[in-house]
């Protein structure tokens, strides 16, 4: 199983990003996916995350109505556009998946069992 993230850079405050996960060794539409980011000095937290159960979708309070989560079976790819970024935006970013993790903990890392290798983001002011 491998996670693949790209897209990751250098953006000035305002500015978009798309970030993709592609997946291999799995079929990402059996799997709970998410967005994951980590800040230095700081612990990894949930961004937003989508369940293939029953389509839940969980945003962290600091990027909803920015950021979108999306996936596309066919490609096995997952996606996060992100929009009008902000320099506390800024860490690395992680893709993860599970199959079997509990809806409730849906934006929690030790939930997940697989992760991507992280694609880093950096906002400017």
């Amino acid at each position: 199983v491998q996670l693949q993230a790209s897209g990751g850079g250098l953006v000035q405050a305002g500015g978009s990003l798309r970030l993709s996960c592609v997946a291999s060794g799995l079929s990402l539409d059996s799997y709970t996916i998410g967005w994951f980011r980590q800040a230095p000095g700081k612990e990894r937290e949930g961004v937003s995350c989508t369940s293939h159960v029953d389509g839940m979708t969980y945003y962290a309070d600091s990027v909803k109505g920015r950021f979108a989560i999306s996936r596309d079976n066919a490609k096995n790819t997952l996606y996060l556009q992100m929009n009008s970024l902000k320099p506390e935006d800024t860490a690395i970013y992680y893709c993860a998946a599970d199959s079997s993790l509990i809806l409730s903990s849906i934006r929690l890392p030790e939930q997940y069992t697989y992760w991507g290798q992280g694609t880093l983001v950096t906002v400017s002011s």
